[in-house]
């Protein structure tokens, strides 16, 4: 299963760095959130979860029993989520007043002027 997941790791890697070299600012914007969640699920498997064993301490006793889920690496996915999210809707607002301005989403465009 750990197989799996790699591959799937790198997978979005790949394809979110393809993603950021493509001439188009919406595929940039695409390939910036494939490499998120494949940091997301990097630092998720890193944290090696562990399934039906919550990082709850029982009643009467004073440490957890291994094995148990680090809550550590879910404690900063919930937030790189977060933080994530705010980049996501502030670069979308951001190509669309782009487009809107440029009347075009090429990189090499942008840095010309507006074209006439």
């Amino acid at each position: 299963m750990n197989f799996i997941f790699a591959l799937l790791v790198a997978t979005l890697f790949g394809s979110g760095a393809y993603m950021i070299m493509r001439r188009s600012i919406v595929k940039l914007l695409f390939g910036l959130i494939l490499l998120g969640n494949a940091a997301n699920l990097l630092i998720f498997l890193s944290a090696s979860p562990v399934r039906g064993r919550s990082a709850i301490v029982p009643p009467g006793q004073k440490v957890l029993t291994p094995p148990h889920a680090d809550p550590l690496g879910q404690a900063l996915i919930l937030t790189a989520i977060v933080i994530s999210f705010g980049l996501l809707a502030f670069a979308i607002i951001l190509v669309k007043r782009t487009y809107v301005a440029m009347d075009d989403d090429d990189l090499d465009q942008l840095d010309g002027g507006r074209p006439e």
